[in-house]
């Protein structure tokens, strides 16, 4: 059977567990799983616990598993007829915080549908990754034509800092042929696709000192700086005038710009008309191929609290993007020795390295790619096509060494406007069945294949 027909004979029966399906979003979405540090972990304890039991009533042998200091974790398997390959469904049932409650338009653990959108923290990234991995199961009534593993963490949003300890915990159950990472976006509404690059990440924390105390500004303004005065003359330094990275020894390549506008751009992100994009080349390399550096947080007097006072000591977190290509620990060097002769005024410099995460490189060839390709196809009723992704997913390389023959393919349960780690996250209800679908194809066309 080619795609088209069974992507045809499956849309009836994915629709039909839409409602139970959909429940179970729901369900999930309402619970506060934040697995960063400072936040209860008993929510994520109930979101895996339910997760597990959402599988177990989609006809899988699914249970908790635990690991000391780590957040739980929901496995399993369902076998597949004799000679099938097997994939591991992936996806993950923590969330990042909310943050201010005021700029949500709805209650963010309160999943609301406004306009074919379900808003809600996680209705998107990523509990839509565990209901469509349920949906697609359901479309086979838990007998799914290939092996089917499945692996649910619960510390993605956190690091994943014990995914590799959990891989080798459960090798024997997550043994797969091929990868499925429900965490991705597709190119538009309408338009599905594979993510094939991601870039790697680094952190670096940045701290200057002047002095050993606080003095008062006005009797020694002028002849002595303060820290955030030299601080932020060490950021300026990182990027040019045009807004590029200027830290030498980064990678820098071109890519197809595709289709995307500066115009759809500057509406996915809310952009104020002034202001300008930075970098150059096409918008999509400046996202994908290309490095770029973030301050993203900054720790100094505040207004509220300023007095006529010199602070000695300011600290910035940056947050670097590393092109496919380019050893992450190589890059953040790189930056680190940048820093290091951009300081002004003979300040005191302390920089703290911070965790870093390989960039992806995904192949475009193999039985496993061109079932996705023709699943996501003819579930959509139009070519996907490859595209990049400027975020990260360091773990796929905790996968590729794991489970080294098999294929690691990225998919998209979201799309531009889905507004993940934001307020006003949300999922397009159309979109989504169409995400199931392509799944549940791809189940049918992957166990066609023999097993390598």
């Amino acid at each position: 059977m080619n795609a088209e027909q069974l992507a045809a004979d499956l849309r009836p029966k994915v629709r039909a567990s839409m409602a139970e399906v959909r429940s179970g979003l729901e369900r999930l979405a309402r619970i506060p799983s934040m697995s960063a540090a400072g936040y209860d972990a008993a929510p994520v304890q109930r979101s895996a616990e339910l997760t597990a039991e959402l599988f177990k009533a989609a006809g899988v042998d699914a249970r908790v598993v635990g690991r000391q200091g780590a957040h739980p974790a929901v496995v399993g398997r369902v076998p597949g007829p004799p000679g099938t390959p097997t994939v591991l469904l992936y996806a993950h049932h923590d969330v990042q915080p909310p943050g201010p409650r005021d700029r949500w338009q709805t209650d963010p653990f309160e999943p609301t549908e406004r306009d074919g959108r379900l808003y809600g923290r996680g209705t998107a990234d990523d509990k839509a990754g565990i209901a469509t991995h349920l949906a697609a199961l359901r479309a086979y009534g838990g007998t799914p034509p290939c092996g089917v593993a499945i692996f649910v963490e619960g510390e993605e949003e956190s690091g994943s800092a014990h995914l590799m300890d959990y891989l080798v915990a459960e090798r024997a159950t997550l043994d797969c042929d091929a990868v499925i990472i429900a965490d991705s976006s597709n190119w538009r509404i309408g338009r599905p696709a594979i993510t094939t690059t991601l870039r790697g990440n680094a952190l670096v924390t940045v701290e200057v000192r002047v002095a050993d105390h606080a003095v008062h500004s006005g009797a020694y303004g002028g002849a002595v700086p303060d820290a955030l005065m030299a601080l932020t003359r060490v950021l300026a330094s990182l990027h040019d005038d045009q807004g590029r990275v200027a830290v030498k020894g980064l990678k820098h390549s071109d890519t197809d710009g595709l289709d995307l506008t500066e115009k759809e751009l500057r509406g996915y992100v809310g952009s104020r008309p002034s202001v300008k994009l930075i970098g150059d080349g096409s918008i999509t390399s400046r996202m994908w191929t290309k490095p770029s550096i973030s301050i993203i947080g900054l720790d100094a007097t505040s207004v509220q609290e300023a007095s006529n006072t010199l602070w000695p000591v300011a600290t910035a977190r940056l947050s670097m993007r590393v092109p496919p290509g380019q050893d992450a620990k190589a890059a953040q060097d790189a930056l680190v020795s940048h820093l290091e002769t951009h300081i002004p005024w003979g300040a005191e410099l302390t920089i703290t390295r911070g965790p870093t995460g390989e960039a992806f490189t995904g192949a475009t060839t193999g039985p496993a790619y061109a079932a996705l390709k023709a699943a996501l196809g003819a579930a959509w009723g139009t070519e996907a096509i490859d595209i990049g992704q400027g975020g990260s997913i360091p773990f796929l390389f905790d996968f590729a060494r794991t489970f080294p023959g098999a294929a690691l393919l990225v998919t998209g349960v979201e799309d531009p406007a889905s507004n993940a780690h934001s307020e006003n996250e949300s999922l397009h209800l159309g979109e989504f069945e169409n995400v199931c679908v392509a799944e549940a194809t791809f189940l049918g066309l992957f166990g066609a294949t023999r097993r390598s």
